[in-house]
């Protein structure tokens, strides 16, 4: 018997059999990981709470022959708690279990910092002080900068001369300068710009001054970028509800 532990992030589950579970976790050492969790869809299974989507949670495989087995798992953060009560937060987190799904296709392979901006991400959600569309666009950026698609947002993505530059071309990676301007390039406000780069680069003071108009027209850009890379839409990201961010803090003096 050969068993080994780590810690993830369980991305998504599928039914097996009549009481089983097909459980999908990107986790800090062995990267994607897709392993059976038995019996887990009986009432009496202690294990089912502990392997829904955006749990946190350290776990112990044993190896199997096609897929390995969950033998063990222990709650580190129950993120869905603070996610799936409200509608906003559970599209945005979906959104990103579903890029990081994608982004970690080959099982086994070490993903340490995409595992740290999805749980990092979770985490930021759950606690509802940010706005959630900030929050998915963020993790976006990040993520595409870990991909290897980071998109050029000071700088022209064709010859590099500083910016900021008008326009916006996906296809060419980012914001270009007139002399490199493809033809059916976008035209977004200096201020999308400077608000993708505060997002991906953690200035968060700068981004939450960005007006809600800004905010969408950014959200605009990285989705196409995003798509544009993956080669195909993501299933969550239609559903991601865009609205003016009310704090909870606010929420509550509204009330």
């Amino acid at each position: 018997m050969s068993l080994y532990r780590d810690t993830g992030v369980v991305l998504r589950v599928q039914k097996l059999g009549e009481a089983d579970r097909i459980i999908t976790l990107i986790t800090q050492k062995h990267g994607k990981v897709r392993a059976v969790a038995k019996g887990v869809r009986r009432t009496t299974s202690r294990l089912g709470a502990r392997v829904e989507p955006f749990a946190h949670v350290d776990v112990q495989f044993y190896t199997g022959r096609t897929l390995d087995v969950i033998t063990q798992v222990q709650t580190l953060d129950a993120f869905g708690a603070g996610i799936v009560g409200d509608y906003q937060r559970y599209t945005a987190g979906c959104a990103i279990l579903e890029t990081a799904d994608r982004m970690s296709a080959e099982e086994g392979e070490p993903v340490l910092r995409l595992y740290l901006l999805v749980a990092g991400a979770l985490r930021a959600l759950a606690d509802g002080e940010r706005d959630a569309s900030l929050v998915l666009d963020a993790f976006l950026l990040r993520a595409l900068a870990f991909a290897g698609w980071s998109p050029a947002l000071t700088e022209c993505a064709r010859c590099g001369d500083p910016g900021p530059h008008r326009a916006f071309n996906v296809h060419a990676g980012g914001s270009v300068c007139l002399r490199c301007k493809p033809p059916g390039s976008a035209s977004p406000p200096y201020e999308v710009l400077h608000l993708m780069d505060s997002l991906a680069n953690g200035r968060w003071d700068s981004a939450e001054r960005a007006t809600d108009s800004t905010r969408r027209e950014a959200s605009g850009l990285v989705a196409a970028l995003l798509q544009w890379h993956l080669e195909r839409q993501l299933r969550s990201l239609p559903l991601v509800e865009r609205r003016p961010f009310v704090g909870r803090q606010s929420a509550g003096e509204a009330e």
